[in-house]
């Protein structure tokens, strides 16, 4: 599965991307770089330290994608990419994610040391003076 987008592609998102971004504070240099970046951080399963130098300083990088994400920046993206297209209603996203717990995750006690229940330590007598 290819994961590259047209030129074409590239131009819309932009538009609506930079229409989604805040009025105030500083521009970013690159756009299409910076998009490329948090794509790039997903598919190949990276830290951003990581991203590649082309990217340019992965703590730049992330704190630039933490400012906007705060800021509602990607909802408002996502949401208005979603209103261009003709089949979106067509298309539900889910997190097919599993995550496997350790047998020691199930929730049994560990160790030796046995713990008793508030019902009963409230029945018995006091174990000191």
């Amino acid at each position: 599965m290819s994961t590259r987008m047209t030129d074409e592609d590239w131009d819309k998102a932009l538009a609506v991307f930079r229409a989604a971004l805040p009025r105030r504070g500083a521009k970013g240099r690159d756009d299409r770089l910076f998009l490329e970046a948090p794509h790039y951080f997903a598919v190949h399963n990276v830290t951003w330290r990581a991203l590649p130098e082309r990217f340019g300083k992965g703590n730049s990088i992330w704190k630039r994608f933490d400012r906007l994400s705060k800021a509602g920046v990607f909802d408002v993206f996502l949401d208005h990419l979603a209103n261009l297209s003709s089949a979106a209603h067509l298309v539900q996203m889910f997190d097919s994610t599993v995550v496997r717990a350790h047998v020691s995750a199930a929730g049994a006690k560990g160790g030796r040391r046995t713990r008793h229940s508030a019902a009963r330590a409230a029945g018995s007598r006091r174990k000191s003076i």
